[in-house]
């Protein structure tokens, strides 16, 4: 079994009716900081972030205090908007967060597969930067949950799982913050 610590990024610098891919405002790099300490004395272990911008600045903290470089996992993204332009993208994810998977299209289904396969392929502990509905896919398929939002993890929250035999387990939760999307 591996355990995985999912730390959803810091508070970013714009919303996704704002930016496509923004960094992180001054309470997210304090944020990251504040992660880092706590992580800290685990590591180093393999680090790897989602190819955004967000989360890549949210390891950075972790990449200095370990001296290592993080790798990019593009499966462990954010959830892609089926729609154009940022605004009709928020308006979408609102509506989507207040879904099931299986009444999301295959494409979405696809990605939360692939997202789930890249979580199975762990096969040592390590510490994962990626987003909100990413850590809701992992703790909706440990606890049997087929919601897309079934928690609600604060910037720079760590949820530990478990990954190893097919399965995932739910070891500790992070902590809950509200998130907006608008």
């Amino acid at each position: 079994m591996a355990r995985l610590y999912l730390v959803r990024h810091g508070k970013a610098a714009a919303g996704w009716d704002a930016d496509a891919d923004p960094g992180l405002d001054d309470l997210g790099q304090s944020q990251a900081e504040i992660m880092a300490e706590r992580l800290g004395p685990l590591g180093p272990l393999p680090l790897v972030t989602s190819p955004l911008r967000r989360t890549r600045e949210t390891a950075a903290a972790l990449e200095r205090r370990w001296r290592i470089t993080a790798g990019v996992e593009p499966r462990i993204a954010e959830i892609p908007s089926p729609v154009e332009g940022l605004a009709a993208r928020a308006e979408w994810l609102a509506a989507a967060m207040q879904q099931n998977w299986g009444n999301l299209p295959p494409a979405l289904q696809n990605w939360r597969r692939d997202l789930l396969q890249a979580l199975a392929g762990y096969a040592e502990d390590s510490v994962l930067v990626t987003h909100f509905i990413a850590i809701n896919v992992a703790l909706g398929q440990a606890l049997g949950d087929d919601r897309v939002v079934c928690f609600r993890p604060a910037g720079c929250s760590c949820t530990v799982i478990e990954v190893g035999g097919g399965a995932i387990r739910v070891i500790e939760r992070g902590a809950e913050g509200a998130t907006q999307v608008l």
